[in-house]
């Protein structure tokens, strides 16, 4: 006699799923609120669809991190980044250093610059067109990714020029595409919490759109683990689904957990700010994502920065098929409290992704494959910021490069 494991809701929408029907917003608030064997059931058909759609590569960018400056007065609640003017740490790159910050990166291989900063009170809107020209005039062949629509709203007001005639002077300049951050939760209520709703979430669609228009691409984001919950993830996907139904432009979805540590919004209110998302949130985040953008949005990246390499190769089982750039420095989760590093190198990339039993592919930031990891390995790099006392592949227990391993103090020491 057969006996047959019971439906549960999630289950249900799971057979739904796989039956070819798109997951509502109510049924992806189910999903996001599973627990125990349905977020097994989850993962699963999160890690088939991504089988079926991307195969067993996974892909990552060898790309630089340049935080222009930190120097920031819009006072979001969540970030730990931001300084004023007269505060130690404040920072703020000259265009020559910008510049040879993105030739260092393109000598250690890089493809991509991301260059971000804080909404500065003195910076004129002009610096944002002046930093792609000067990299374009130095590396005309190096990708550009930059300006969140923060930065973009800014400048365009600064400029006194609409958002889609701003994007597309800069387009003009040389800008490749955009980051989708500082979309934190698309969702009225928590963004008055996190940012005062200072960039409101119509305002970020309606710059996320002029972009696409525009012919810009951008990356979409979801900040989650703080005030918020499965109803705001399950409608800030769907928005994310509609935007792309209509304009095409978001090239991959990346989630990003909240690193409470040094998080004025944690800080100031431990009792009511949660620590940042559970493990099972972490893969329901990935997975139930997934699933609700089939067709729509095909790439799921996992945040190391955020995460750590070894929790960010877990989720290769949960629907992700990329790991993001290299970065080489990162400002913004350190900031934040990360304690995750500046840089994994091509070299550890390739042996993460080799380890989880996928094929490594080193891409460009239109997921165009450059070179396929099948059998060989990229050169060995030392890392440009010097490591404290782990690497982003002493989990693996793998054969560290004499570089990454600790070196061995003189006997008379011991």
């Amino acid at each position: 006699m057969n006996i047959q494991t019971p439906k549960t809701p999630v289950t249900r929408i799971l057979d739904r799923f796989a039956a070819g029907r798109e997951i509502s917003m109510a049924e992806g608030e189910v999903l996001f609120a599973a627990e125990g064997t349905d977020i097994t059931a989850i993962t699963t058909m999160a890690d088939h669809l991504r089988h079926k759609v991307n195969g067993d590569q996974v892909g990552f960018v060898v790309n630089r991190n340049i935080n222009f400056t930190n120097i920031c007065y819009m006072g979001c609640k969540f970030c730990g980044f931001a300084k004023r003017r007269e505060d130690a740490g404040a920072e703020w790159l000259t265009l020559d250093t910008i510049v040879a910050r993105a030739v260092e990166a393109q000598n250690r291989g890089a493809t991509e610059v991301c260059i971000q900063g804080g909404i500065h009170p003195k910076m004129p809107g002009t610096y944002y067109r002046d930093i792609v020209l000067a990299i374009k005039a130095e590396l005309p062949d190096m990708h550009i990714h930059a300006f969140s629509p923060f930065e973009i709203w800014y400048g365009a007001a600064k400029t006194k020029m609409s958002y889609a005639d701003f994007i597309m002077d800069l387009r003009e300049c040389g800008l490749g595409s955009m980051p989708g951050t500082a979309a934190e939760i698309l969702d009225t209520e928590v963004r008055k919490e996190l940012t005062k709703d200072k960039l409101s979430a119509a305002k970020w669609v309606e710059i996320i759109r002029a972009a696409h228009h525009a012919g810009v691409r951008t990356t979409a984001t979801i900040m989650y683990g703080h005030i918020d919950g499965p109803k705001h993830w399950a409608a800030h996907i769907v928005l994310l689904r509609d935007i792309q139904k209509e304009t095409h432009g978001f090239t991959e979805l990346v989630p990003l957990s909240f690193v409470h540590s040094d998080s004025p919004l944690y800080l100031a209110n431990p009792g009511s700010v949660r620590p940042g998302p559970t493990d099972a949130e972490v893969d329901k985040m990935h997975a139930v994502s997934r699933l609700m953008l089939r067709g729509a949005i095909d790439n799921i990246q996992t945040s190391w920065t955020k995460l750590g390499p070894e929790r960010a190769q877990k989720l290769l089982c949960a629907g992700v098929n990329d790991l993001g750039g290299t970065l080489m420095n990162e400002s913004i989760s350190r900031a934040a409290g990360s304690e995750f590093g500046q840089e994994v190198t091509a070299y550890e990339m390739v042996q993460i992704i080799r380890a989880a039993g996928r094929i490594p592919v080193q891409r460009n930031t239109g997921y165009d494959v450059l070179e396929v990891f099948d059998n060989h390995d990229p050169a060995r790099q030392e890392p440009l910021v010097e490591r404290g006392g782990h690497t982003p592949i002493d989990f693996l227990g793998a054969d560290l490069p004499d570089f990454l391993k600790e070196p061995e103090l003189p006997k008379e020491a011991v």
